[in-house]
């Protein structure tokens, strides 16, 4: 059984510091996000994502409230409030042979907290390009 990168990701998520996302990512990985039609491939697209999600949504009320965890895949359901909105999401998390994650999906519901988060994560997208 493959090493799990679920410590290491909570850490990195209690930190809030994305330096540690590239020693979890391999280089192949696939982001699917919740608001950008077309998968986004690679280490460099990936880490980008997750750093802007991480900006936006990572806020001290910010938690995961279940978790289902596989020998290669977790499912991590979170809540956090912005802005008066609340932010039910899952992330769906996939990682290969050597423990790092490969494939990684963000699902959020409802409509209004996709219309919040994805005008928070374009400003943020844009001002770090």
């Amino acid at each position: 059984m493959p090493p799990s990168p679920l410590p290491a990701w909570h850490r990195v998520l209690e930190s809030r510091d994305p330096s540690g996302l590239d020693a979890l990512l391999a280089e192949d990985v696939v982001f699917h996000s919740p608001v950008v039609h077309t998968p986004q491939a690679g280490r460099i697209l990936t880490r980008m994502y997750l750093a802007a999600a991480m900006h936006v949504l990572v806020r001290p009320d910010f938690r995961y409230v279940r978790e289902i965890v596989g020998e290669r895949d977790a499912v991590l359901e979170f809540t956090v409030e912005i802005d008066g909105v609340v932010v039910n999401g899952v992330d769906l998390i996939h990682w290969d042979d050597e423990g790092l994650i490969d494939d990684f999906k963000v699902m959020l519901r409802p409509l209004q907290a996709i219309d919040k988060v994805q005008q928070m994560m374009a400003a943020v997208l844009r001002n770090s390009a």
